[in-house]
């Protein structure tokens, strides 16, 4: 439940003074942490030359990666683009010296700890000053040092001090106003050069980059291949087990009916009736497969259309807003229909969720789908949710995706993918409900 006072904020500053106090919590501890972890790597380096910093200097390496994966976590939330993992994979059967020289000659390891140098002042100064802004503006502001000065208290505020008249203690007003202001205009501006700062020391260098696109790219050529060479199997089993079965017994029924014609035209004519009733079985488990493949919708509607007709399918209400000035080559289309539903299909079975809500857009060469719910949060790629199997479909087309879902909600899935548009065609916006 909301404090009283903190209901009677404005909503801007409520938000404001919420990420103030969550910037300046992660400022002090990861400040108070960077210092620790960086006194003992430099001792755990200086003990290598006595054989125990083959052991120490990796594990709190470990530590020192866990650190700055929170904190690149935290930068891309508040930045809206994810930052990297820049890590070296970790060798296989990894022994002592082999784990100790991976770590001490990737170059992310070095850049960590620049990281843990620089961040404990300029963390610590951009994660107070957005919280102290604001707080000292709201002091001035509702009149403390009036207060202060009826009771005789030595006192100043901003400009003014002592505030020994209450001509002087008055001033605080306008300076609290004034200060309550910038805080909160210079706010969003503090978290995001906090979030620069990270990025620029803890995002890859290009070459790390370009290393890591290749192994990307290796292991997503794998991915598709297995993932084309399963779809077919599914295929082949799905017309094996379904419609050619059904065809097969169709074609005995039909052969058994011409059979009966001239000695038992009944029985023929009732076998003829099944053999027309397996031949619309048949029919229609070919149609699902089809529609499995590419679905017929995107055809007919295109892939704005495809969505909103697949929102209206779900048990709760979804609001879509969907705008493309062309449409995506057939595989991209069908990729993202197929995703969408399946973050759909989750946000039903899983986030207990009232609403949710879905957004299309295009713009610099990328096709950006944004799929929320207000439901309880929580969702991980790792937790067996469909997110692995969305994360190799995009990867088929070199898309990425990225899932904030902190506990008690909102679940936000944000997916890119680079793709370029045919002729020019605008898909209004809507909404179903």
């Amino acid at each position: 439940m909301d404090h009283p006072i903190a209901t009677r904020l404005p909503p801007w500053l409520r938000r404001r003074l919420t990420q103030g106090g969550q910037a300046l919590l992660l400022a002090v501890l990861s400040v108070s942490a960077n210092i620790v972890l960086l006194v003992l790597s430099v001792l755990s380096l200086a003990f290598t030359v006595l054989g125990a910093g083959l052991f120490a200097f990796p594990a709190v390496t470990a530590a020192v990666r866990e650190l700055a994966n929170h904190n690149r976590r935290v930068a891309g939330a508040w930045t809206g683009r994810e930052i990297p993992v820049p890590y070296r994979p970790e060798p296989a059967q990894p022994t002592v010296w082999r784990r100790y020289r991976w770590v001490v000659t990737d170059p992310a390891t070095w850049r960590d700890l620049l990281w843990l140098l620089l961040s404990i002042p300029v963390g610590l100064v951009l994660g107070l000053l957005p919280l102290v802004l604001l707080v000292y503006g709201l002091e001035g502001l509702l009149g403390v040092p009036v207060l202060l000065w009826a009771l005789d208290v030595w006192y100043g505020y901003g400009a003014i001090w002592p505030a020994d008249t209450l001509g002087k203690a008055l001033l605080a007003l306008p300076q609290g106003a004034l200060i309550l202001f910038f805080g909160g205009v210079t706010g969003e501006l503090l978290h995001r050069m906090h979030g620069g700062f990270t990025r620029g020391l803890l995002a890859p260098t290009p070459s790390a980059a370009l290393h890591q696109r290749v192994r990307q790219l290796t292991e997503t050529r794998s991915q598709t291949v297995d993932a084309q060479a399963a779809e077919l199997r599914r295929i082949e089993r799905d017309l094996h087990d379904g419609a050619q079965a059904r065809l097969v017994a169709l074609s005995m029924s039909i052969g058994l009916a011409e059979e009966l014609m001239s000695r038992d035209p009944e029985a023929a004519q009732r076998l003829m009736a099944e053999a027309r009733e397996a031949s619309g079985q048949a029919l229609g488990e070919l149609r699902d497969l089809v529609r499995g493949i590419h679905p017929p919708v995107l055809a007919e509607r295109g892939l704005a259309g495809a969505l909103a007709a697949l929102a209206l399918k779900l048990p709760l209400p979804v609001e879509v807003d969907a705008e493309l000035p062309g449409r995506p080559l057939a595989p991209v289309e069908s990729a993202v229909y197929f995703v969408a539903a399946e973050l759909l299909a989750n946000v039903a079975k899983h986030s207990a969720a009232r609403s949710a809500w879905l957004r299309l857009r295009y713009g610099d060469g990328r096709l950006v789908l944004v799929v929320g719910d207000d439901g309880v949060g929580g969702a991980d790629p790792a937790g067996g949710t469909g997110l692995r199997g969305i994360e190799r479909r995009l990867a088929a087309f070199d898309g990425t995706m990225f899932v904030a879902s902190p506990p008690g909600g909102p679940t936000t899935v944000t997916m890119e993918l680079p793709c370029e548009l045919s002729s020019p065609k605008t898909s209004p916006s809507s909404g179903t409900g």
